[in-house]
This record gives structure tokens, C-alpha cells and sequence, in this order.
């Protein structure tokens, strides 16, 4: 477990993933090295011509431009037909049927995150976040004076979270719980039954729980995607989540903002028109894989963030050090690449590896 102060002043102590993709970029040898960059670091699928949305929903799109019926602006919890949309597209997996008034549209699920965060900050409050976790979430508090406590997750059990840290880290001023589900950035699914232990453990400390669902239903394998508004009536909980990664388009920037609450804590007329008014600033929306890195079998690879920068120098491939999603000597790599480029980007790892394996290693 770990605490840190809540501020501003500690903004700049936090690595975002895009920052260090930056720094990654910048190490990159342009004159000594005439390879491609190759990046396994970010998932952004559209980059790549093997991978497209379906025709539909770019034929949707294209017809609602030319119909010139939404060029004006939209409301700022978003369009009805929309928030209507998303209610039923959320409905089908629940035990209750969700409404349009439950659902605000954001401009991605980062903005989703920052509404989360901005609407329950008070003067002490904290909130919980995983580790490994989505670096936003920590900056996003920051900026709100949240103080952020971090529970673990297990990799032994499947990543799942650690039951007893959390009742440890909680107490009265606890704002919210945060799950990851999918997992980002282990690629975690959780099941029913570990999502039922987390609602009730969320309901004992009196908390809510925000259910960042943005890879929902992106599983592959036997397990399949609960969401945790099944649960709605054990704990109130905040559903976010957004078309990028389903559909691969995250340039389209809409997500969204749900209150999954059966029981209608979410409905009182204070809390309702503290969202309103909190979207009303807002402006209108618009109309993983894990790997362990051993470093024993390295020379001259002191960390995750050096072996990250090496590889970038050397041979013009971005990987993500698992130190910007909080696990130290990990590393976080994306598959969504084009076959031919992640093959090649395989053997330039493997290229760097034995070129800086310890000469034991060698042999």
C-alpha cells in the first residue's frame, strides 16, 4: 500500500504514459540509427491500416454530417438520443434497466475521470487507487487536492485486489474506490465473484466504487466481462467508459459518465444538480499484455526506465517502463500493431537483448 499527499505541488512528481512516450521518442538516434520507430508502448490501433472501425458506424457518422442537423450545440449532458443510446447499449448486461437521465456524454473517458474526481473533491478526502493503475487518475486528483492511497494488485492471483489493503487504507473522509475492469494496464478480467467481494467490501466502508469499464467486453479466453453495475444495488457506483477502444476510435473523443445506482443515491436533488451544474461548465461534447523484466540477465540495464530508453536509442522501439503505470522493472507492451511491424519489432528486442545479456548468457 502506499499514501501521498493530495495538491497541485505534487503534479510534478507524477509520470503520465504520454510523457514518457515523449521522453521515449526523444531518445530515439535519428543519425545513427536508420530503423523505423516501431512503438508496442501506446494502444492506438487506428496508427495501423490493419485495423478498422466498422462501416456502420463511419457511415453514421458521415450521414449525420451531410444531414446538417448537428452542427449546432448539443446540450451539455449530451444529446437525448445519445445518452438514450448508451443507456440501453449499458442496460443489456444489467439486472435493471438504466435511463437516459443516468447517462452524461464526456469527451472520452479522460474527461470522465476528471468530472469523477472533480465532483468529489472536498477539503480531506482520499480516494483509492490500484497499483499497477491508469496514471490519470492520480494526476487528475492531484490537480484536485484528493489525497490518493494506493492498494495493490496481486499478480499471483491473477491480479486481482487485495481485499485487506483497501480496508486498511479506507476511513471516513474515503470518497471512492476505484476498479479497473478490464484491467489497464495488466489485461485483467475479474469475475463475478471477485466483483461481488469488492461491491460489499465498497458498501461496509461506506463508498462508492468508480468502474473505469473503458476495454469492456474486449476479453478474450473463457472469462467473460461482468460489469460492475451488477452490483448496483449492493454499492453506488459510477460506470465510465467510451467508444475508443471497442470500436478503435479514439480520435472520436466520446465517452461517458453513468450513474449505475438502482437505489438512487446518485438521484438525491443535491447530487443531481451538482452534476448539472458541474457539465454546464464543461462546454458541449462533441456531436495489455504484461512482461517481468530480469535484470539479472542483463549488463548495463540498470532499471525498466533504463532498458526503455536503451531499446529507444538502440534499435527505434518504444516500450512502456512499467514505472508510468506504478510496477517498477515491469514492462508494458501493446500488440496492436500490424503483424509485419510487430514481428519486426520482436526481433530487434531480441537483438538488444543478447547484445547486452551478461556473457554467461552468451554461450
Amino acid at each position: 500500500m502506499e499514501i501521498s499527499n493530495g495538491g497541485i505541488d505534487n503534479t510534478g512528481s507524477i509520470i503520465t504514459i504520454k510523457g514518457m512516450l515523449s521522453l521515449l521518442m526523444q531518445s530515439v538516434d535519428d543519425e545513427k540509427n536508420e530503423k523505423k520507430v516501431i512503438s508496442l508502448a501506446m494502444g492506438d490501433p487506428t496508427v495501423h491500416s490493419c485495423f478498422h472501425t466498422t462501416h456502420v458506424a463511419t457511415e453514421a457518422v458521415a450521414e449525420a454530417l451531410l444531414s446538417e442537423k448537428f452542427n449546432g450545440y448539443a446540450p451539455t449532458a449530451g444529446l437525448p438520443l445519445t445518452r438514450r443510446a448508451i443507456a440501453e447499449y449499458l442496460s443489456r448486461d444489467l439486472p435493471y434497466k438504466l435511463t437516459p437521465n443516468d447517462v452524461f456524454v464526456t469527451s472520452g473517458c479522460t474527461q470522465a475521470i476528471d468530472v469523477a474526481m472533480a465532483l468529489l473533491s472536498r477539503p480531506g478526502a482520499n480516494i483509492l487507487l490500484p497499483r499497477p493503475g491508469f496514471p490519470i487518475y492520480e494526476l487528475s486528483a492531484a490537480f484536485r487536492h484528493i489525497e490518493v492511497r494506493h492498494f495493490d494488485l496481486l499478480p499471483d492471483k491473477g491480479w486481482e485486489v487485495d481485499l485487506d489493503d483497501i480496508e486498511s487504507l479506507a476511513d471516513q473522509n474515503t470518497v471512492a474506490l476505484v476498479i479497473i475492469n478490464p484491467g489497464n494496464p495488466c489485461g485483467n478480467v475479474y469475475s463475478y465473484q471477485h466483483l461481488q467481494k469488492l461491491a460489499e467490501t465498497a458498501n461496509k466502508l461506506k463508498t462508492l466504487v468508480i468502474a473505469d469499464e473503458v476495454y469492456g467486453h474486449l476479453v478474450f479466453g473463457d472469462k467473460p466481462f461482468v460489469p460492475m453495475g451488477v452490483f448496483g444495488s449492493t454499492v453506488p457506483i459510477l460506470t465510465l467508459g467510451s467508444l475508443s477502444k471497442r470500436w478503435i476510435v479514439p480520435g472520436w473523443r466520446l465517452g461517458w459518465f453513468v450513474t449505475t445506482d438502482p437505489c438512487g443515491m446518485f438521484r438525491k436533488p443535491k447530487v443531481v444538480e451538482r452534476m448539472k451544474k458541474y457539465f454546464d461548465i464543461l462546454g458541449d461534447p462533441a456531436t495489455f499484455i504484461q512482461l517481468k523484466l530480469n535484470l539479472s540477465l542483463l549488463d548495463d540495464i540498470s532499471d525498466d526506465i533504463d532498458f526503455c530508453f536503451k531499446l529507444a536509442k538502440e534499435e527505434s522501439v518504444i516500450i512502456l517502463p512499467g514505472t508510468a503505470v506504478g510496477l517498477k522493472n515491469w514492462l508494458r507492451v501493446t500488440f496492436a500493431v500490424d503483424p509485419y511491424s510487430l514481428e519486426e519489432c520482436l526481433d530487434r528486442i531480441k537483438s538488444f537483448y543478447q547484445r547486452h545479456a551478461k556473457q554467461l548468457q552468451r554461450y
